[in-house]
């Protein structure tokens, strides 16, 4: 049963089918088929239903509340989302309500977008009324365990309680018009304009459609269209901690949901509510981190007494990982450009009870003649899109431009040219990125190596399982839709023995 229907029947009316405009088929009264439901009080006098009696509008609520700050103000849907669920008092059907239609909503909104449009008189709508629409259109358009009554009606009460009663009126017409044309709906002609066909259908901006298949071809559909919003969440241990049978030990306590992931203390969780801030989470026991993220650090190998430098490195999730598997021992200097990005550093080295990393607000892209050669190992996971997450993050292709792709690589080349002097000869260098383009990624790499002879690439470890290894040419691409990992590029590079 859905999460409406759990909620007490989305349309207001237990066990009896609506149309969209609030009306109950074929209902009777004293013997003669009305068509309307009328809730009558003392004479006999009609009364209005309260907006709170509204099943799923508190969900509602919150979902648009989400969505105006992602699209209006940039905001992060998942920060965003985390915020407003807090003290919400939403019950675990309406939370799950409330999240399905704010990612829904931004993995879609192009062609959301492009089916209102066709349905409305003009295209300059205030974004604030567009918002409430894009909610009611995924309802209509995506939801098919939603009436669309309800999509319909609560999103004309969204109205009122955003000061926009006087457009009320409007967002009924169109979303009522919506119901009406669904079917009638067209899609761009993939003949005669394929750039905006594969935008509309994949909710892509066209510059980025024609990227992905520049780089990856017919399968660039694939990558597109995957979507995985129930994707578990992936812990590991903390080494320093529990051993594996302790940290087994602990997770039988745990009533979520687990699987042992691929790669050593990876596990994969599933019904965990608000699990950082589980008790165990707090204490250092474990940590979050993706199985392609825990890769780099395996590509990394690092080793005790080691000195290791990780470039951009905030929120500090593969220095952990990295200081854990050199037993505290060692140094890692842990850089970010930006201060409050440090604290997140070290709020995690507290955290996991972790002493020899070193937080430091530093820009990567500036060189320091003291590290020439001072480093065993060198990690740059470099500023990226971050495509490969897009999958989890759909907000991500609003906070895009293909200038801003651009700036990337620049700045990517950047910092690879100055960091990869502090490797010692005989050290190492990773390269990796959470991104899908070949520009940001295995073109990067063939530049570099072109212009720094000095490096090699080096295999990766057995650690990585062969299933992704065999993947492996200029570097390791990682794709979400083909590994079932978030996607990640991953180069290990040796400096050669000075002659």
């Amino acid at each position: 049963m859905s999460e409406e229907k759990k909620a007490g029947n989305a349309g207001g009316y237990k066990g009896k089918k609506t149309d969209f405009r609030g009306k109950r088929t074929g209902e009777t009264g004293r013997g003669k088929r009305t068509g309307e439901v009328r809730r009558v009080g003392p004479y006999g006098k009609p009364v209005e239903k309260k907006a709170e009696e509204m099943p799923g509008l508190k969900a509602r609520r919150i979902a648009l509340s989400v969505l105006r700050k992602v699209t209006e103000g940039g905001a992060y849907a998942s920060f965003a989302l985390d915020q407003a669920l807090q003290g919400s008092g939403l019950n675990a059907a309406d939370r799950r309500l409330a999240s399905r239609l704010v990612y829904d909503t931004l993995d879609h909104l192009i062609y959301i977008d492009y089916m209102l449009s066709q349905v409305m008189a003009r295209e300059d709508t205030d974004i604030k009324l567009r918002n409430i629409l894009r909610l009611g259109a995924c309802q209509i358009l995506l939801e098919d365990r939603i009436p669309e009554s309800a999509a319909t009606n609560t999103c004309v009460q969204l109205c009122v309680e955003t000061g926009m009663e006087g457009l009320k009126g409007v967002c009924n017409g169109i979303l009522r018009n919506l119901v009406r044309k669904k079917d009638e709906l067209a899609m761009p002609d993939p003949e005669e304009e394929p750039d905006k066909y594969f935008s509309v259908k994949y909710s892509v901006p066209e510059w980025l459609g024609k990227m992905l298949r520049e780089d990856w071809g017919d399968a660039a559909a694939e990558i597109a269209a995957y979507r995985n919003p129930d994707a578990p969440i992936t812990i590991r241990r903390n080494r320093l901690k529990l051993d594996e049978k302790a940290f087994e030990q602990m997770l039988e306590k745990k009533i979520w949901g687990k699987e042992k992931g691929d790669l050593p203390d990876a596990w994969k969780i599933t019904g965990a509510m608000d699990i950082a801030r589980d008790s165990d989470f707090l204490a250092g026991h474990f940590s979050i981190q993706s199985e392609s993220s825990m890769m780099v650090c395996l590509a990394m190998a690092p080793k005790r007494g080691e000195k290791i430098l990780d470039c951009c490195a905030a929120p500090g999730g593969k220095t952990a990982y990295m200081s854990e598997m050199m037993g505290d021992t060692g140094r890692v200097q842990a850089w970010d450009v930006y201060d409050h990005r440090v604290a997140l550093i070290t709020a995690q080295a507290k955290r996991l009870g972790i002493e020899n990393i070193r937080p430091i607000m530093r820009d990567a892209a500036k060189y320091r003649e003291d590290l020439e050669g001072s480093m065993d190992k060198v990690l740059l996971d470099a500023p990226c899109s971050g495509l490969g997450v897009l999958a989890e993050k759909p907000d991500i292709r609003l906070h895009l431009t293909e200038e801003g792709v651009g700036e990337l690589m620049e700045t990517q080349r950047k910092i690879l040219d100055t960091v990869c002097r502090y490797v010692r000869p005989g050290g190492r260098l990773v390269y990796s990125t959470c991104s899908l383009l070949k520009g940001e990624n295995e073109y990067q790499i063939t530049r570099f190596l072109e212009e720094h002879p000095e490096f090699e690439i080096e295999k990766l470890p057995e650690s990585i399982p062969e299933k992704y290894r065999q993947y492996e040419s200029t570097g390791l691409q990682l794709l979400p839709n083909r590994d079932g990992v978030e996607g990640f590029y991953i180069c290990r590079m040796r400096r050669k023995d000075a002659e």
